[in-house]
């Protein structure tokens, strides 16, 4: 029987990397007569294939509650450009604001193979909410 407590891995053979988030809502750096809701994710990223692998770069979508998207691309993550050895993870955590007190962030990240292949790893979309705003 399958787990199905965390996402599906991305899979493309031996190119397994399964990213798990878990999203914080930050009442203190925000401000909801002002529009400015803070939250911060903690992004766990586990290689699960066979092959170790560099993540290169990410690209993010950044949506909120009136359907505003937003593109966010860069190198690396948080400063970092780690290499995950089969088995290894990295963790991270970094943040958003939105102008609207719900939102949601998908993406990927851009990876490299130490054989020189590439692929993408997949960010499977999660939520962010303040606190009382969902039911």
């Amino acid at each position: 029987m399958a787990d199905h407590s965390s996402p599906p891995p991305t899979d493309t053979g031996t190119y397994k990397i399964r990213v798990t988030a878990t999203p914080q809502f930050l009442p203190e750096q925000s401000d909801s007569e002002e529009g400015r809701y803070v939250f911060a994710y903690t992004i766990i990223i586990e290689n699960i294939g066979t092959v170790a692998a560099r993540l290169i770069s990410r690209h993010w979508v950044i949506s909120d509650a009136r359907n505003d998207e937003q593109e966010v691309r860069g190198i690396g993550v948080v400063g970092h450009q780690p290499l995950l050895k089969p088995g290894e993870r990295f963790e991270y955590t970094s943040g958003c604001i939105l102008p609207t007190p719900v939102g949601t962030m998908r993406g990927s990240y851009q990876m490299e193979a130490e054989d020189g292949t590439t692929f993408d790893a997949t960010i499977p979309e999660f939520t962010l909410a303040a606190p009382r705003v969902l039911h």
